[in-house]
C-alpha cells in the first residue's frame, strides 16, 4: 500500500487458509482469522491468538510478543460486500499509537477482482515509522492497475477512548468520515474527505470486496516503546446502498 510513500495494507498476501482456520462470528458476519508465518504487509508473523471476542461480543485485536517474536492480527470476511456504508466503532487511542503500529479498516481485492495495488479502500491509522507523519490516512486504489492511489492524511487528538470511522462507497465516489464517540450521525467530526474523480470508473473500485481488519507493525519493526498494543472494535456495520 501507499505506492508513493510507506507501504501499508496493499502488500497484503491473502493466502488460502487451511480448513481448520479459526473463524469467529462478529457483528453478524463470519470472519476468517489469519494465522501464518512471516508475510506481508510488514512482513509480520500473523497469530490467531491475537484475535478474539470478549463476553460482550466485542472484537479484540492485539500486537503481542509471543515466544520472543512480535506477532500481528488480521481477520477478513468470507463474503464480498458491495456499494454502501462501512462503519467501524473503535475503542482505543490510535492517536497515541507508537510510530511503528498500523491499524487497518479496509476492503481488499481477491485475486479474481484485481492485483495488489488496485481495488482497495482504506482507513488506516499509522505514522509509517515516522513520528512526524500524520496518523490518519484515507486511501482509494484504482479499479484497474495503472493510476496511482489517491490519499488524504490528517492528524488528530481524540477526546476519549471511543470513536467512529466510516466510508460510503458508490460507483462514483468514496466519502470518508471520522468522528468522536460512538454514533451513526455526523456530530463531533474529526476528519472528512470525499473522493469523486471525473474518471470514477477507473479510479474507484467497482466490484464487491471483502472487508478486512488488521493490526500490525510497519516493516515488521517492533514498537519503539517495546509495549504490546491492543484495540477493540465495538461494532462493524454495513449498510447496502439504496438501489
Amino acid at each position: 500500500m501507499k505506492m508513493s510513500f510507506p507501504l501499508g495494507c496493499a502488500l497484503l498476501a491473502v493466502l488460502a487458509l487451511p480448513a481448520s482456520a479459526k473463524t469467529i462470528r462478529f457483528s453478524g458476519y463470519d470472519w476468517e482469522v489469519r494465522n501464518q508465518g512471516s508475510s506481508g504487509p510488514g512482513p509480520n508473523v500473523w497469530s490467531e491468538d491475537n484475535v478474539w471476542l470478549d463476553a460482550q461480543g466485542r472484537l479484540h485485536l492485539k500486537i503481542a510478543k509471543r515466544g520472543g517474536q512480535w506477532t500481528a492480527a488480521e481477520l477478513y470476511l468470507r463474503q464480498r460486500l458491495g456499494f454502501g456504508r462501512y462503519q467501524f466503532k473503535l475503542i482505543g487511542r490510535p492517536d497515541r499509537f507508537d510510530p511503528n503500529v498500523v491499524l487497518g479498516l479496509f476492503n481488499y481485492p481477491p485475486a479474481d477482482v484485481g492485483p495488489d495495488g488496485s481495488n482497495e479502500i482504506d482507513i488506516e491509522f499509522a505514522r509509517w515509522g515516522s513520528p512526524e507523519s500524520p496518523m490518519g490516512n484515507y486511501t482509494v486504489y484504482p479499479a484497474r492497475p495503472g493510476p496511482q492511489p489517491t490519499s488524504y492524511s490528517f492528524d488528530f487528538s481524540l477526546n476519549g477512548d471511543y470513536s467512529t470511522h466510516r466510508f460510503d462507497w458508490s460507483a462514483a465516489a468514496v466519502e470518508y468520515q471520522s468522528l468522536h464517540g460512538f454514533q451513526d450521525g455526523d456530530r463531533y467530526p474529526i476528519a472528512h474527505w470525499r473522493f469523486a474523480p471525473a474518471d470514477a470508473s477507473l479510479r474507484v473500485p467497482q466490484q464487491p470486496l471483502p472487508a478486512h481488519l488488521n493490526l500490525w507493525l510497519f516493516q515488521g519493526r517492533p514498537p519503539t516503546d517495546g509495549r504490546e498494543v491492543e484495540v477493540v472494535i465495538q461494532e462493524f456495520r454495513f449498510i447496502p446502498a439504496a438501489r
